[in-house]
């Protein structure tokens, strides 16, 4: 998504083509059409200097006019990507009608202006795509050593509560306050996996599952890869979460039957826990997943794995779209590392590139039903 990424755009600094370079002094100008008597404006975007996405460091200037300014150095051909906000992610700017925007663009070439109109402010227009289907229920507030509290959520496929002697596969993904509520997702966008999962089943394309939504915190970045807090987080699911699911909900807790996804980030802590912990799991989906630097010791990981050939199922994919196609060189990378360790598309390893995607919880919806059915489809 936009925002579950931002902290990794930080590690991706805009490509130069010199050093010597004479830098251009952009100006953003900021025209808002709403704009509440005691906010202020700030940018944010993939670059230090715009705040590496945090939507409240970076504040603009008021101008007699009512517009909202401020003037960067960049070198040429810098590549931005950036966003307005009133100093958080819900009070990001968006269309008159509410739809949260894609992230805006420019490529520094020459001294220059950029003026941008602002429709509305998300907190104002309060647009939500999507609703929970199904039956759901919440865990508040779970601790673990080394992470943070945090919430999940646990949807109930339609069987559950009408066929009480029988158990389920579970899925354990990433990101948990934005695949099923879209009142709590990012851009009040979800991945409605709910919607997808229960058509599916309804359609008998599917089997029956589990689904376990596991929110993140504001060390989201550090708990989703190879740190102390990675290797926390990792615990928590398996050895405090994990049992209180089985233990709460009709599960079948073996390996075969268990599952974990997520994107972006969470798309390299799917294959992370998955690759790491075979023994606990036995499919990942890795949508948008983040294999390059300085995460591509994923990559390097498979590389150096010299045993047989692991008893898992990776499904992995792409958009083609501005951080997305970023993200690409990693997924070649990994693709080619596993294929060489004997990994073979259509059975234990599922590729799909979705070349006109961005990176985002609406991009993620879209295909979030091909590693369920590669996961959990009906043969």
């Amino acid at each position: 998504m936009v925002g579950t990424f931002c902290h990794l755009l930080v590690l991706l600094p805009p490509l130069m083509t010199g050093f010597q370079q004479t830098k251009k002094d952009i100006t953003f100008q900021v025209i808002p059409n709403v704009m509440p008597d005691t906010s202020g404006i700030f940018i944010t975007g993939d670059h230090e200097k715009l705040g590496a996405w945090n939507p409240g460091l970076i504040a603009l200037q008021k101008q007699p006019d009512g517009s909202w300014m401020r003037t960067f150095s960049f070198p040429p051909d810098t590549e931005l990507e950036y966003k307005i906000t009133r100093g958080d992610w819900q009070t990001e700017a968006v269309s008159e009608e509410g739809t949260v925007l894609p992230n805006s663009r420019y490529t520094v070439s020459k001294d220059d202006t950029v003026a941008i109109e602002i429709e509305n402010w998300k907190d104002l227009a309060h647009e939500i795509v999507g609703q929970i289907i199904g039956d759901v229920s919440y865990h508040r507030d779970l601790k673990g050593d080394g992470i943070k509290p945090r919430d999940v959520i646990v949807w109930l496929p339609p069987g559950y509560r009408t066929t009480p002697g029988r158990r389920y596969p579970v899925l354990y993904m990433h990101d948990g306050q934005n695949i099923i509520d879209p009142k709590t997702a990012y851009s009040h966008v979800d991945w409605q996996v709910d919607e997808v999962a229960d058509s599916l089943i309804g359609a008998d394309q599917m089997e029956e599952i589990i689904m376990v939504g596991i929110y993140n915190t504001d060390h989201r970045v550090a708990e989703y890869s190879l740190t102390e807090k990675g290797k926390a987080y990792m615990s928590f699911v398996i050895h405090d979460l994990k049992p209180l699911i089985d233990n709460t909900y009709r599960t079948l807790p073996d390996r075969k039957h268990t599952a974990v996804m997520g994107s972006s980030m969470g798309g390299l802590l799917s294959f992370l826990m998955v690759w790491q912990y075979s023994d606990i799991f036995s499919m990942a989906g890795c949508l948008s997943p983040a294999f390059v630097h300085p995460y591509d010791y994923a990559v390097d990981m498979v590389k150096r794995y010299h045993g047989p050939v692991k008893p898992i199922k990776l499904y992995i994919d792409n958009g083609g779209v501005g951080l997305d196609a970023r993200l690409q060189p990693g997924c070649e990378a990994m693709l080619a590392a596993l294929k060489d360790k004997g990994f073979k598309i259509g059975e234990n390893l599922q590729w799909f590139h979705d070349v006109d995607a961005e990176h985002s919880e609406r991009a993620w919806a879209k295909r979030v039903w091909r590693p369920l059915l590669f996961m959990f489809g009906k043969k």
